[in-house]
């Protein structure tokens, strides 16, 4: 019997323990394959880490499986009463994770002298946090290595907006990453794209999105999956004593290590 000649069921089950994109990749080899790769059953195996973090009420409206999981891979989805989002990378179903800025613990945050919370249009959050004026400069969170995928090299980034900024060109800011109990990776940057003929240039410089948002990568780690720990990430500038505003967090971004959000340098 030719692979091809195998019952759709069972060529649909066969789909269901690869991943996404060979799929859709077999789906040509005929018209057996591509109405197996159609079918529930294979795409629900692709979807099935989801239900522990995403209520079905959350699924976004979607005629099948597969539709469902192409519209998560599409949008974030927002979860955890508004403080978190989650969407998949479209090739191998990955989970790709964001905590909000009120999901995030900001030194001075509730002082509203310091830290103003508010909406914006072009941000997935109902809230940002708009640095009005501080001098210690301290943002830190942390989430669970079970929320995210197993056996995945993740990449952490800060997102972010700068607008009429000051204070970020004196001292660099210190960003770092590590699974607790386990090493950190520690690193110096500069968060303000606007600085000239600064010797803080010379360092790592966020880039723009595709969703005109800044990012800059924080340090990356491995998800085994075997063991729960935390991930901790941390921001800080707490040397200059210098009155820094103009910064507007939205949160920091978990991602598959190849999974490149659209940015221009």
């Amino acid at each position: 019997m030719e692979f091809q000649d195998l019952a759709e069921g069972c060529i649909a089950k066969i789909l269901s323990q690869t991943s996404p994109l060979d799929a859709c990749k077999l789906s040509l080899v005929s018209r057996t394959f591509c109405s197996a790769a159609e079918s529930d059953s294979v795409w629900i195996a692709f979807l099935v880490n989801l239900t522990s973090i995403i209520p079905p009420s959350s699924f976004p409206s979607s005629s099948s499986k597969k539709d469902l999981y192409f519209n998560l891979c599409n949008q974030p989805t927002i979860i955890d009463q508004g403080k978190n989002s989650v969407q998949l990378d479209k090739r191998t179903g990955k989970k790709c994770y964001m905590l909000s800025a009120r999901n995030l613990k900001i030194e001075w945050g509730d002082a509203v002298q310091h830290w103003e919370w508010t909406s914006l249009p072009e941000s997935r959050f109902q809230v940002v946090a708009v640095l009005r004026a501080v001098c210690w400069f301290d943002i830190s969170g942390q989430i669970s290595t079970l929320a995210l995928s197993s056996n995945t090299h993740y990449a952490v980034f800060l997102v972010f907006k700068m607008i009429n900024a000051s204070g970020f060109h004196y001292h660099p800011t210190v960003i770092s990453v590590g699974i607790s109990g386990g090493t950190t990776n520690t690193k110096y940057v500069c968060l303000d794209l606007n600085l000239k003929d600064n010797r803080l240039i010379e360092l790592q410089c966020p880039k723009v999105r595709s969703d005109g948002w800044l990012e800059i990568e924080m340090g990356e780690f491995f998800n085994s999956g075997i063991e729960e720990g935390q991930v901790e990430m941390k921001v800080m500038e707490r040397t200059s004593h210098i009155q820094k505003c103009g910064f507007i967090l939205e949160g920091i971004e978990l991602r598959p290590k190849h999974l490149i959000c659209e940015t221009s340098s």
